[in-house]
């Protein structure tokens, strides 16, 4: 069933319904024949043999009213691209309908609508159009996406010889300058600037400010929780969560550290195995939350293979990002150890801890005194500090507000 509009006689509240999708599945087929020689052998036998469903999308139901702001995020692969795509009515799903209210304004792919041959002015009248805007009413915003996006004289100039940050600068001015109801945004910001992101942030606070609805997808959580009032957590093409954002991505953390733990890497080498590491705080379940001021206890599981005159022991906190939040080695600690063969145990205490909360990621490592590893443990275990809802961030401090009331 193709996506169609909300008719406009529908019976609306005093936040009307922008999106509504309704058992929304999408299948693509992946071929195994992939080179023309073999579809040649392949034609005239059982084409089914050669190629395979995919279902991106396994019945999508949800509804979007005016003046939200909703996220969409999952794992790489979880479908959300796809149903952002079906949304923007780029593609239609394979069952199932999508109704929209109003105009639609997507930025769903890096340069998705621009022609690599027309200029970048050419490309706002064009893309202008193709979202509804007269002539007119696109000469008389021009200065402002001009201004928007930055780009200054390479206006006249072929978008083929863009940069992907002047393409995503252009092709976001275009699309908040066209008054859209519902905003559809997938990640590109990414490529930007931060001086840019930072202003794109801001017109999208300006669109929730004037009740727009707006759809982002995003790998950045602290974004999720700071910007959204709803997020949908999309797992193998269906929806895992639908509500509160920060439940939402806590449910998210759980099934990145289940596909973390089903692809657990290989922490052995001839001289050393690690066998795992633990993390909790101190005093309390193993598998309780993290809370601000608490002592964290790392603990290693060690096995030496051959005897160490020196070694040293490391530890790394990683933020879901990547990001390097927190190290030590026994190095810094001005602790001297030596090893016989066999398994022995070791434990990093780390004292009235204030990290930011979500969840972070162990990696632990031995190595020889002057750097090199003799073997590690990426993501060896995970801890999670509980939601704080004074102040978002990798570190947390206690927030005190005063008012000096006027002076001078």
């Amino acid at each position: 069933m193709n996506a169609d509009t909300i008719p406009s006689n529908s019976v609306i509240d005093e936040a009307p319904d922008i999106l509504v999708m309704s058992g929304v599945t999408k299948r693509f087929v992946l071929r195994k024949d992939n080179s023309l020689k073999e579809r040649l052998v392949t034609l005239g036998r059982n084409g089914r043999r050669h190629r395979e469903d995919f279902w991106a999308l396994g019945g999508v139901t949800a509804t979007i009213k005016a003046g939200h702001t909703v996220a969409l995020i999952g794992h790489n692969g979880s479908g959300k691209s796809t149903l952002l795509k079906v949304i923007g009515g780029i593609i239609d799903p394979t069952d199932g309908s999508v109704r929209r209210r109003g105009r639609v304004a997507a930025l769903l792919e890096l340069g998705a609508g621009f022609h690599p041959d027309l200029t970048g002015r050419e490309n706002v009248f064009l893309n202008a159009a193709i979202m509804g805007l007269s002539r007119a009413e696109t000469e008389s915003r021009f200065a402002d996406i001009l201004d928007f996006s930055g780009i200054g004289e390479f206006i006249d100039t072929q978008v083929k010889f863009y940069s992907s940050g002047m393409y995503v600068r252009l092709a976001f001015a275009v699309a908040v300058h066209t008054d859209p109801d519902l905003l559809l945004v997938d990640e590109v910001l990414a490529v930007g600037d931060e001086a840019f992101q930072r202003k794109c942030l801001d017109k999208i606070r300006s669109f929730q400010e004037e009740g727009r609805a707006i759809i982002l997808v995003t790998h950045s959580l602290s974004q999720v929780t700071e910007l959204c009032d709803r997020a949908i957590l999309l797992n193998a093409g269906t929806v895992a969560y639908d509500g509160d954002p920060r439940e939402a991505v806590a449910q998210f953390r759980d099934i990145l550290e289940e596909r973390r733990v089903s692809q657990h890497p290989d922490s052995s080498a001839p001289e050393a195995v690690i066998h795992g590491a633990s993390a909790h705080a101190a005093g309390r379940e193993a598998d309780a939350e993290v809370e601000q001021g608490d002592d964290i206890v790392v603990t290693m599981d060690i096995e030496f293979a051959v005897p160490f005159d020196a070694w040293t022991c490391a530890i790394q906190i990683d933020n879901t990002l990547g990001q390097i939040v927190y190290g030590t080695t026994t190095k810094r600690l001005g602790v001297t150890m030596s090893a016989d063969v066999g398994r022995r145990q070791v434990r990093f205490t780390l004292r009235d801890t204030s990290f930011g909360s979500g969840k972070y990621f162990v990696n632990v490592s031995v190595m020889e005194p002057f750097g090199r590893h003799v073997v590690d443990f990426p993501q060896a275990c995970t801890f999670d500090v509980a939601d704080n809802r004074l102040a978002v961030g990798m570190s947390y401090a206690e927030p005190v507000f005063v008012d000096l009331g006027m002076h001078g």
